[in-house]
């Protein structure tokens, strides 16, 4: 930890120090520790390429000894057998202590991203769409939980995306010690598992927010009411709903969402939901009261009606965006969904940071627990540097003096 020491003032070095034994309390023996601190020190450091390689040349000032600093790193993320969701677990406790002292968390956020790969070896790789390139790409997806307040944004759990070309090939399996009980699973049940275990760790609930790839599945909205969750999901434009009456009773014939968008176009209002660095950040908005409607065999009188928020953007020549709220009195209001529904924007960021800063995308194994195991020692990073945050030290790693506290923050 010879780097990190230079790089952090002795206030800061010494909560790195008791994070790394209380991680290391998880883990359980001395091996295990040792190499976690490697690692993460390492996807903390200054490093441009943060995979295990560079990472155990830099841990290790005697060149004759990197072989085999580099030999543990491998058997420690590649198939260490220690538990990720408890590794999870306890980092997002550590930052949580620290996040809602500030403020409380108001938003779970689902979303997913992209790690760009070549060729086909590596677990769950194909050519597939992911946001982080903007279109079909030779990469792997990851399904995202994050916990958000109003200051802070912190990224709890990963799950990665397997598609039938994996889960349906018992060679490829074999290859990269995918699970036998592991089936496949849609990116909404995904994301639905980790809310489970979100809800069964104890964590800090919050409205639950995804885009329509999340938010178009009934099962998905669903599933979160199952767990007594609200939810403020995207849905499509061809979404078709009923609209109700004073009593919330169906009247009418289902209509898309954007055609029911067409009617109310005199309607919108403008709401500012938060001040830019240059501009104040506002769309127009229209709230309507409706029945979600799907063809999936459930009756609609016991379908759960909901708010239905459309959105108009001010370079958009029709409203463009849809979203369905389910939260209770008190908590609807317009401006207050709005600006919960905006909380999500910032997982991109953090994506960013996490890929650019702590070498989030940066693991060059093949299997699939060698790829968890990575992730949970780059949410364990990430969690302590949210945590630094929290005591309002400065945001990044590369701007900020050598003697701060958060130098090494994404």
């Amino acid at each position: 930890m010879a780097e990190m020491r230079t790089t952090l003032e002795p206030g800061a070095q010494r909560r790195l120090e008791a994070y790394f034994d209380r991680l290391g309390a998880v883990l359980g023996t001395d091996g295990r520790r040792a190499s976690f601190a490697t690692y993460a020190t390492g996807l903390l450091g200054n490093g441009e390429r943060k995979s295990m390689e560079p990472i155990a040349a830099l841990a290790c000032p005697n060149p004759a000894t990197v072989d085999a600093a580099h030999q543990s790193l491998l058997h420690f993320v590649g198939k260490g057998c220690w538990s990720d969701a408890r590794v999870r677990q306890e980092a997002a406790g550590y930052a949580l202590s620290e996040v809602v002292r500030r403020a409380p968390i108001e938003s779970w956020i689902i979303d997913d991203t992209g790690f760009l790969k070549q060729g086909r070896h590596s677990v769950g790789v194909q050519r597939q769409y992911t946001g982080s390139a903007g279109k079909v790409t030779n990469c792997q997806v990851g399904v995202s939980l994050s916990l958000a307040s109003r200051t802070a944004h912190l990224p709890i759990d990963f799950e990665l995306y397997l598609p039938k070309s994996w889960t349906e090939d018992r060679d490829r399996r074999r290859e990269v010690h995918i699970p036998e009980a592991l089936v496949f699973e849609t990116k909404p049940q995904l994301a639905l598992k980790m809310i489970r275990r979100a809800v069964a760790d104890g964590m800090p609930k919050g409205v639950v927010n995804a885009d329509a790839a999340y938010g178009d599945s009934s099962a998905f909205r669903k599933g979160i009411r199952n767990l007594s969750l609200d939810y403020a999901v995207g849905v499509s434009s061809t979404t078709k709903v009923w609209l109700t009456d004073s009593l919330d009773r169906r009247r009418g014939a289902p209509l898309a969402v954007a055609e029911l968008a067409d009617r109310r176009m005199h309607s919108f209002r403008r709401i500012t939901w938060r001040e830019g660095t240059k501009e104040r950040l506002s769309a127009r908005f229209v709230l309507e009261r409706v029945v979600p409607y799907h063809d999936d065999g459930i009756a609609p009188s016991v379908r759960e009606d909901v708010w239905l928020l459309m959105e108009w953007e001010d370079d958009k020549p029709k409203p463009n965006k849809f979203h369905f709220i389910n939260l209770p009195p008190g908590k609807r209001s317009a401006r207050n969904i709005v600006r919960i529904i905006k909380q999500r924007w910032r997982t991109e960021r953090v994506y960013e940071d996490m890929k650019g800063e702590i070498g989030l995308d940066h693991f060059e194994g093949r299997s699939f627990p060698g790829w968890h195991h990575h992730i949970s020692v780059a949410l364990s990073c990430y969690a302590y540097v949210v945590a630094e945050q929290a005591r309002r030290f400065p945001p990044s790693a590369r701007k900020a003096p050598r003697d701060s506290s958060n130098a090494l923050a994404a």
